[in-house]
């Protein structure tokens, strides 16, 4: 599939498979899906730009790397909260802004609530994080609001599971945008949950289902 990295590395997926389980409670849920994030920052981190730098070691000096620009990290409120907690283990001087939807029960469809984003969006690379990625409305509606501030070649997406319909729709209209993911699912039910998915990351994250 088109610019879609599906991150298999076994520590990923063991915490997938915690966080999938129904009978996993509260906070191994939070732990589990903090953990994800941080190692899903790791794989994005790849191809992070870098300069060379030169350090004094105890002995003689030496040439290393070092991340060349801070990171934005974008949480869609509330479920990408733990996510973007763990990758910010990995990029502890990240900006983080947060974009607050939720999807209406009877049409399915995004409804925008909040906006806080940092400034000069456009000089930075930009993780955006939503763990499901299941009608694709949301981050559609995301990457919509990102476009705004002529940002969008410096976008990544994070997700933990996809679903083909969501893949689907954001493509249609954000083509060369990266989706980074854990697994890609098999569909949507008619309420537009993932299959087999998690259920709803956010209830299960802070306890409310």
């Amino acid at each position: 599939m088109h610019k879609i990295t599906v991150c298999e590395h076994p520590f990923i997926q063991h915490r997938l498979t915690i966080l999938r389980d129904k009978s996993t409670p509260v906070h191994q849920f939070r732990l589990a899906l903090r953990e994800c994030g941080a190692l899903m920052a790791y794989e994005m981190a790849k191809d992070h730009p870098t300069k060379t730098v030169r350090v004094q070691t105890p002995l003689e000096p030496a040439n290393g790397l070092r991340i060349e620009t801070p990171v934005v990290l974008i949480a869609i409120l509330r479920a990408a909260l733990g996510m973007v907690e763990g990758m910010a283990e990995f990029y502890p001087d990240a900006r983080i802004g947060h974009l607050g939807m939720y999807r209406d029960p009877r049409t399915l469809q995004p409804v925008f609530y909040y906006s806080k984003l940092p400034a000069d969006l456009n000089h930075h690379p930009i993780i955006l994080a939503d763990p499901m990625l299941a009608t694709g409305g949301s981050i559609v509606a995301a990457l919509d609001e990102l476009k705004k501030f002529d940002c969008l070649t410096a976008v990544k997406i994070a997700t933990l599971i996809a679903a083909p319909e969501g893949i689907a729709r954001v493509r249609e209209k954000y083509p060369d945008v990266p989706i980074y993911t854990a697994a890609v699912d098999r569909q949507l039910n008619e309420k537009g949950y993932i299959l087999p998915g998690l259920g709803d990351a956010g209830d299960r994250q802070y306890g409310t289902a």
